[in-house]
């Protein structure tokens, strides 16, 4: 789950990490008033939305005074916002932050997430702030410091002052560094993050340390204890077809092909993908009906496909280990007669049960492309949407 910047701040203050002043706004007229009560010289009028690269498209502004602050937010509140992590169709931009101005002396980045080749938390800082991190790791990998945290252990303040001598910054700014990281990693593991990113991590002209912008994603499965994290989810700013595939307890990623996935288990999901695209195919998206799968639930995941009006083609691929091939195909031939499927539909049967899942689909009086294989399957697919096309 990800949230706002300005919720992600909020955050951020209860751990001690230092940010700027800053108030929401949803309508100009409330931005104005919000500069107005800031009181400094400069604010900035932020977009909110869930993706990075604001900036370059235009959804964060300088205002110094109230009047540009409220012209600003007039500019950004529902314009659509394209940045490299925006969907093909861009964010609509529904809420701004007004935030205090800040006096910036350097910009660094800092990030903590779960390095899984070591099974320890990965501290991550650049001299490289306010730039996307994956350029940076690209052109200049020199510049990317990391020290690893051991969950049993803790982060150790060696190991930042460490970064912060690797990071250029003078023995009072380490005293503030330290207290600043050490609130990051705090948060990220009280809170059950999957990631903590603070970019750019600002120095002011007064040696500060604050946070000037702020990306933290939360562990969707570890919700459950902490429901005051789970408020903060913002539905708007989802998928729909993934806010109605949580609804309905399955894992769905909308993706931009045009063949719609059923499959169980996400390494087999993932497997099918591979080969969909290696046929010469685009899947549109990533659907893990679970072990659990039933008659009913395989029709809810045939809706959710169906509402993506870019599928030309639906693969059903279900390895039966503990769910059954044969409740499997009743779903199937069940969902593709109530819901009058009409595109091509391919189903490959494997394990328990499979003999007799086949056998249904076969009896049934529907258009059905049974397959063995996994390749036959990816190549019958891709040969009935391009028949199609």
């Amino acid at each position: 789950m990800n949230v706002h910047e300005y919720q992600a701040k909020g955050l951020l203050r209860e751990f001690g990490v230092a940010v700027p002043e800053g108030i929401l706004a949803i309508t100009p007229g409330e931005a104005e008033d919000a500069a107005r009560k800031l009181g400094t010289k400069v604010v900035v009028v932020k977009a909110q939305v869930h993706a990075g690269g604001r900036g370059k498209a235009g959804g964060v502004k300088l205002a110094k005074s109230p009047a540009e602050a409220k012209q600003a937010a007039s500019e950004i509140l529902g314009m659509t916002l394209h940045t490299p992590q925006t969907p093909p169709e861009g964010k609509l931009v529904r809420k701004v932050y007004v935030e205090a101005g800040s006096d910036i002396a350097r910009e660094l980045y800092c990030a903590i997430l779960l390095d899984r080749s070591v099974e320890k938390m990965a501290v991550v800082a650049s001299t490289e702030g306010g730039m996307e991190i994956e350029e940076v790791a690209e052109k200049t990998p020199e510049k990317i410091l990391t020290v690893h945290a051991d969950p049993n252990v803790g982060l150790r303040d060696y190991q930042v002052r460490e970064l912060g001598f690797g990071l250029g910054l003078s023995a009072d700014e380490i005293k503030k560094f330290v207290p600043f990281v050490q609130g990051l990693y705090r948060l990220f593991m009280e809170k059950d993050a999957t990631q903590v990113e603070i970019n750019p991590v600002v120095v002011t002209g007064a040696g500060d340390i604050l946070a000037l912008d702020g990306k933290i994603n939360f562990d969707d499965n570890a919700l459950y204890r902490h429901p005051d994290v789970g408020e903060l989810r913002d539905a708007e700013e989802e998928d729909p077809r993934e806010r109605a595939a949580k609804e309905i307890d399955l894992a769905y990623v909308g993706l931009d092909g045009d063949i719609g996935c059923m499959v169980n288990g996400a390494g087999l999901a993932m497997a099918t993908l591979d080969m969909i695209t290696y046929c010469g195919g685009s899947p549109a998206n990533f659907l893990d009906a679970g072990g659990g799968a039933d008659k009913e639930k395989v029709k809810e995941a045939f809706k959710l496909i169906l509402r993506d009006e870019n599928v030309k083609a639906i693969l059903v691929n279900i390895f039966g280990g503990i769910v059954r091939c044969d409740l499997i195909a009743e779903g199937v031939v069940a969902a593709a007669a109530d819901l009058g499927v009409e595109v091509p539909l391919v189903v490959r049967l494997q394990g328990t049960k499979a003999e007799e899942g086949r056998a249904i689909l076969a009896q049934s009086d529907l258009d059905i492309t049974p397959a063995e294989t996994l390749k036959e399957a990816g190549e019958k697919v891709v040969a009935a949407v391009k028949g199609g096309a």
